[in-house]
């Protein structure tokens, strides 16, 4: 599942929060000082009945393998919002992936990938081979693509979801 918005105007799904299911982790890259957007996904993230760890912004990739570690997370979340979610996107999924409880939990990324613009597809295509789950981009329609995974993850979820 690639995640790349494309022609969708399906509404999004809707999930009672009666009965968690599990924590999922929304965090930013270490250089992307954004809140607002963190904020926003956590909200949606709620709504689909999850409970949200928020790390913030400027997430070091050692507190986030931490962090990690002592939630167990359902999934985690990146949101870049300053443009460099692809260059460090790649070093942090190569992160998260090389510690053992961490190889199969399912990782998204989203928001502004690049800085230039026009790179879309590539970025799409190497997030992905490098270890993503999903990757939704800032185009419209990825918000929808977003939910719609979110609400597919089922309990004790693995990266089998690929």
């Amino acid at each position: 599942m690639s995640g790349h918005p494309g022609a969708e105007t399906a509404a999004p799904p809707r999930m009672p929060p009666a009965g968690r299911r599990g924590t999922v982790i929304v965090t930013t890259v270490s250089s992307d000082a954004h809140t607002w957007n963190l904020v926003y996904l956590q909200l949606l993230i709620q709504e689909l009945g999850y409970h949200v760890v928020n790390l913030g912004p400027c997430v070091p990739d050692d507190l986030l393998v931490a962090e990690c570690g002592r939630h167990a997370p359902q999934m985690v979340v990146v949101s870049s919002v300053n443009g460099h979610g692809y260059q460090e996107g790649l070093r942090l999924v190569g992160r998260l992936r090389s510690e053992p409880g961490l190889a199969a939990v399912p990782v998204v990324i989203g928001g502004k990938l690049g800085i230039q613009g026009g790179e879309s597809e590539r970025h799409v295509a190497d997030l992905l081979d490098a270890g993503f789950d999903a990757v939704f981009e800032e185009r419209a329609g990825g918000m929808v693509s977003f939910l719609n995974f979110v609400a597919s993850i089922p309990r004790g979820a693995a990266r089998e979801l690929r």
